[in-house]
């Protein structure tokens, strides 16, 4: 099975993803903030489970030294439109720990396996 990890910048994706493979979960970040095309997380991977991970502007500028404005910010969220739309899990990360984060997302996988989904 594969779960896909969309987002902004500074979302938590990388960190999710590393949390995810030390729990036996093989994950790939999908750089479809960087896509001009709208559907590129379904045709380049086509992942099992796609998660979301979001973030507000103000918090990216926190987290990493990122050299950008609220524009760019917004031009990401719009790319990522139609992941969002079709994310299985969505979760805002502006309050939570990493490792908070990754208890959600772990919760999820086991009420997501608990409806039955044979691939899991």
């Amino acid at each position: 099975m594969l779960i896909g990890v969309v987002g902004p910048c500074a979302a938590g994706k990388t960190t999710l993803i590393s949390g995810l493979k030390e729990h036996g979960y093989t994950a790939r970040h999908i750089a479809q903030e960087h896509s001009y095309v709208a559907d590129m997380w379904q045709r380049i991977t086509h992942p099992d489970v796609l998660i979301y991970l979001d973030v507000s502007y103000p918090l990216t500028l926190q987290r990493r030294k990122l050299d950008w404005n609220e524009d760019e910010y917004q031009e990401q969220v719009r790319r990522l439109r139609h992941a969002r739309q079709h994310a299985d899990f969505y979760l805002l990360t502006d309050t939570l720990t990493p490792e908070q984060v990754l208890e959600n997302v772990l919760m999820f996988l086991q009420r997501w396996r608990k409806t039955d989904r044979s691939f899991l």
